[in-house]
């Protein structure tokens, strides 16, 4: 990926308004059924900041990040932007309110979700021309400078089923950045690769958190959580059971959870 140009304000992260958390959460509750994902989640990111969550499936990550962008609907709690929108899930939530939680944040899912019958090129423009009103010329301008970045600009006029998974989640990662988003939403962005492929898109990733972009990343990467994050957050049963700096965190875990889950999956590769 080619080093930012810091003038070029269609690539680099939106600029801070003031030092406030660009993000707050209080006490998200969520049950599906009579199971509890999240039981009063509290956590804050500052703008520039990586913050990883980690923990075993089914406590309660990727729910966290869906109601982060409006695409799940928590019983209780908030979700607040330093500059708007503050949404309130023991109310009612209009459309308007998840609208506005997708205006400040975008996510990489998975599963690349590009649309297969639309090319790479306009995978990356439909948010900004039909979501945002971006003019069709800004966008395509932005979208080929986001292509050459990561080393897909001869990929523009292909189809996903062209391509191979990495260089997919590649252009999933692009079609976010495209968006100009206060916030990078990640869900497990390389478990649906093969192994060789993890690499490219981990790179993606630590060169955007090199240039300044906010990003909330579910993983089970962990030596790159170790790497990359600020802040990480281990969850278990739907709570954050420890938060600290990933230096403290993995070498010293305050709770047995928290070490028999970093030594069943991290130990291993450290030697």
């Amino acid at each position: 990926m080619s080093p930012i140009d810091p003038t070029d304000d269609a690539l680099a992260p939106p600029a801070p308004a003031d030092d406030r958390p660009l993000l707050e959460v209080s006490g998200l509750t969520k049950t599906f059924g009579t199971n509890r994902v999240l039981d009063g989640v509290d956590f804050e990111v500052r703008r520039g900041e990586v913050v990883a969550l980690i923990g075993p499936s089914g406590s309660g990550k990727t729910t966290v990040l869906r109601s982060l962008n409006g695409l799940e609907t928590p019983e209780a709690g908030t979700v607040a932007f330093a500059d708007g929108p503050r949404v309130d899930f023991a109310a009612p939530v209009s459309k308007a309110d998840r609208i506005a939680l997708r205006d400040r944040s975008a996510m990489v899912f998975q599963h690349h979700n590009l649309f297969p019958h639309r090319t790479v090129l306009q995978n990356v423009t439909e948010g900004p021309v039909h979501a945002h009103g971006v003019p069709k010329a800004e966008a395509v301008a932005r979208a080929e400078a986001l292509l050459d970045r990561v080393g897909l600009s001869e990929k523009r006029d292909a189809y996903p089923f062209e391509l191979s998974g990495g260089q997919q989640q590649r252009v999933g990662i692009v079609r976010a950045l495209a968006l100009q988003p206060a916030l990078l939403l990640f869900d497990e962005p390389t478990s649906a690769l093969d192994s060789e492929l993890v690499g490219e898109v981990l790179l993606v990733l630590k060169e955007l958190a090199e240039e300044g972009w906010t990003m909330v990343i579910v993983t089970h990467e962990l030596a790159f959580a170790r790497e990359v994050a600020d802040e990480v957050l281990f969850f278990d049963n739907g709570i954050v059971l420890e938060r600290g700096a990933p230096k403290e965190l993995f070498s010293r875990p305050q709770h047995e959870r928290t070490r028999r889950f970093i030594d069943r999956i991290l130990r291993p590769f450290d030697g």
